[in-house]
Parts: C-alpha cells; structure tokens; sequence
C-alpha cells in the first residue's frame, strides 16, 4: 500500500471524490503543511496553523500509479487559484501536493511541469515534503457518506464524485 497526501479545497469533497477510485483503499481528513502540532478545525479555519485542508490516500499502486493519483487531483481542483477552491478561500484551501519520498518529490516536480501548458494561468500547485499528517475530528471523516443531503455536499463534492465516476 501506497500513500499520497494532498490538499485542494475543502476535505470533504477531495475526500468523496477520491474514496470513489478504484485502487483506493482509504482516504483520511486531515490536516498537514504548516507549523502548530495536533490543530483542531477552528484553529485551521482561522488561518494561523499555516495547515491545509489535505487528505492522506491509501492505495494499491498495482492499481492506481502516483501518477494517477495526481492526475486525477487536476481534474477535480483548480490549481491556478491561489488560497481558493470555489467558495472556499483562505490559505487552508490552497493547491498542495505533500510528497513523503524522493520519488514522489520528482514525479510531482515533472507533473507539475508537464501540465504547465494546459493551463491559461500560472499553476500555484505547493511542492512540499510532509511533515507531518494530523487527522481531522471524527465528524469530518466520511463527510458525504454521512450527510449526502448536506447543501454544500450536492454543490460542491457530489460533482467532484461524478468526475470519478469517468476517471
């Protein structure tokens, strides 16, 4: 097993999406990129942690390459907005792409830059080694799973999970 840890927007969304390809064996919210030890949400909300909103990916690389992982990660954020993804601003919801390995540091680094070109704008994509990865409260794990009907899951996770759904 393989893991893979990224932020782009709200956990929650990342987090449906992501648990809806195959390979994929467990996704966790959390929190990672910053500087204070063991945040809550109200503390990363506030925007003093320097933490993102991230999420920690178990998957089978026999099933889904790094590569893959990160592709999809493309598809379902903007990674030219910079501290925002739809509704969402503040540093916490930035593009970040949090490598645990040498390895992971140089396809990210040729990812980024193969992908440059499709993009109008100026990828602002964070590259940074993971520290250290903190897992949210219990009530932002499975999010969607458990609140489908929530407002802000059908605007914003459940178009996220359609693109799954094609990847």
């Amino acid at each position: 097993m393989k893991t893979a840890v990224l932020g782009g927007g709200c956990f929650w969304c990342t987090e449906a999406a992501y648990q809806q390809l195959e390979g994929v064996k467990k996704v966790i919210s959390g929190y990672a990129g910053g500087h204070t030890d063991k945040p809550t949400y109200r503390e990363v909300c506030n925007g003093n942690t320097g933490h993102a909103e991230a999420i920690k990916i178990q998957f089978n690389e026999e099933v889904l390459s790094y590569e893959e992982i990160l592709e999809f990660f493309f598809r379902i954020h903007d990674p030219t907005t910079e501290d925002r993804q739809g509704p969402d601003t503040g540093s916490q919801y930035r593009s970040i792409i949090l490598y645990s390995s040498e390895e992971q540091k140089e396809v990210a680094e040729s990812f980024l830059e193969e992908k440059q070109p499709e993009y109008e704008d100026e990828i602002v994509t964070e590259l940074k080694e993971l520290d250290k990865f903190w897992k949210a409260e219990e009530k932002h794990q499975d999010y969607f799973e458990k609140n489908p009907e929530d407002a802000y899951c059908t605007m914003h996770a459940q178009p996220k999970i359609e693109k799954a759904k094609v990847f």
